[in-house]
């Protein structure tokens, strides 16, 4: 609950800290006004950390650039054409830019920068009322034209003008409305909710990086189910991660299984929780966060309804694996981040193999070699995988996932699995056979790496010995 008391005395401080007085001072000194706006009032007045600071000003680019330089290290103006100059001051980044009133062409959507001459009219044009909220230094008088403070009290996302209007303008605002529902914990006015599904489709003129971008910020909120659940229900999730509301198979009264959506959802939620019980301090894991959303999302295409009642989804493991590389490559998401992904999810089901009889060491060092540095992950997310609500049968799979890391433990501790190699490498293996370099150098490897997998360590003679019987054998 906002506390008015607290976050005008929180406001006040921002005012005072050497960043903003520094700025504040050049600024008035300057003839120019200069206010902070946005993410830190708001946050200011929650109690919540704030990492950016962002000011608005009634000066042109220009005379941005000239104020901030006798205060400041050094000085961009990459966003100048926007009227954003950015300077690093007293070791901080911050960002200053010129009072805007774009217009908008209605066919792209691109705005037409026109630089505006109010601090009243610039916060109009954002996206949420607790977005456009501004604290005039160095007077500290808080500019709130369209009920931002109150909507905070109220735990309330709305946008400052009609919201058919905010979104045609740009329609990405309705994916940062999700995302703050989530970061802030608020929920979406029903008006402002209702204009998301009615624009979901204008989200096609956004920019696939865009889109990621709110996606990734999202999923690395306190509550990413939030906000999932609010894309869902809109529409918007089908315009670029659609395989997420496909989840949502239907049933009927013949075939039965669980709720395939949900269970996502909460398989996302009990990996977060158990992340970070495993590692306290660690920051929020995109890569497991996306492979708990996904890790289902090959059971719509792989379902199959068996007479009896049954259902299965054979495969839905590389399935699901080949859906979310496509989909992630489409949103532009980097190289490693999908191959971490669509690994985690090939790998999701191999633990179920083990619950249903123990597996013998070899099987131990294969799952611990292909799961590689994606182990922890890999424990994570199957154990999070358990949704069951029949107790006896979770404690089971719980006590045998216990069991299978126990035995990773003491394999690792007897053998070094981290780093499972043969013990003779390409070179010895030319050495050894007396062959150079080609395609026998590689199926020599591979048959001593198996060797190492279903065995153990052999020591380098014992290898060798079987390496020369195996070519021997060979032909």
């Amino acid at each position: 609950m906002l506390n008015m008391a607290e976050g005008v005395a929180r406001l006040g401080a921002l005012a005072e800290s050497p960043i903003v007085s520094t700025l504040a001072q050049a600024f008035a000194d300057a003839g120019f006004d200069l206010a902070i706006v946005g993410g830190p009032v708001r946050d200011a007045l929650l109690g919540r950390s704030t990492n950016d600071l962002d000011f608005t000003t009634d000066a042109r680019p220009d005379d941005i650039l000239r104020v901030v330089k006798p205060v400041s290290s050094i000085q961009w103006d990459i966003g100048r054409a926007f009227g954003t100059i950015g300077a690093r001051v007293q070791g901080e980044q911050v960002e200053i830019t010129t009072y805007r009133a774009d217009s908008y062409d209605g066919v792209t959507r691109k705005p037409t920068v026109e630089f505006g001459d109010t601090l009243e009219g610039d916060l109009i044009r954002r996206d949420f009322t607790v977005n456009a909220m501004a604290l005039r230094v160095p007077s500290r008088t808080l500019v709130d034209p369209t009920g931002g403070v109150e909507d905070l009290v109220a735990q309330r996302l709305r946008t400052p003008t009609d919201p058919r209007v905010s979104f045609g303008d740009d329609p990405l605002r309705m994916l940062r409305g999700a995302r703050f529902s989530s970061q802030l914990g608020f929920d979406i006015d029903p008006a402002t909710l209702e204009a998301m599904g009615e624009l979901r489709q204008t989200l096609e003129i956004v920019s696939p990086e865009r889109v990621q971008g709110e996606l990734v910020k999202l999923l690395q909120s306190d509550d990413p189910v939030r906000g999932i659940r609010t894309l869902v229900e809109t529409g918007l999730m089908n315009e670029f991660l659609p395989e997420v509301p496909s989840l949502r198979l239907e049933v009927d009264e013949h075939h039965h299984h669980k709720d395939v959506y949900e269970h996502s959802l909460t398989v996302l939620q009990q990996a977060i929780d158990l992340h970070a019980q495993r590692s306290p301090e660690a920051v929020p894991d995109l890569p497991l966060r996306l492979a708990a959303l996904l890790h289902d999302i090959g059971k719509p295409a792989t379902r199959r309804l068996e007479s009896g009642g049954g259902v299965t989804f054979y495969h839905h493991d590389v399935k699901g694996a080949r859906l979310a590389r496509k989909r992630l490559q489409a949103l532009r998401f980097d190289t490693d981040t999908i191959k971490t992904v669509t690994r985690l999810i090939e790998l999701h089901l191999r633990f179920f193999g083990y619950a249903e009889g123990a597996w013998t060491d070899s099987a131990v060092r294969r799952y611990v070699r292909d799961a590689g540095d994606e182990l922890e992950r890999l424990h994570i997310l199957t154990r999070a995988d358990v949704t069951t609500r029949n107790a006896r049968k979770a404690r089971r799979l719980a006590s045998a996932y216990d069991d299978i890391e126990r035995r990773i433990v003491a394999l690792a501790e007897a053998e070094e699995l981290d780093a499972i190699r043969p013990e003779l490498d390409g070179n010895r293996i030319q050495e050894v056979l007396g062959i150079s370099p080609g395609r026998e150098v590689g199926e020599a490897y591979k048959f001593l790496l198996e060797l190492r997998l279903d065995e153990g360590v052999l020591g380098e003679d014992e290898a060798e010995r079987r390496l020369r019987e195996w070519w021997e054998n060979r032909g």
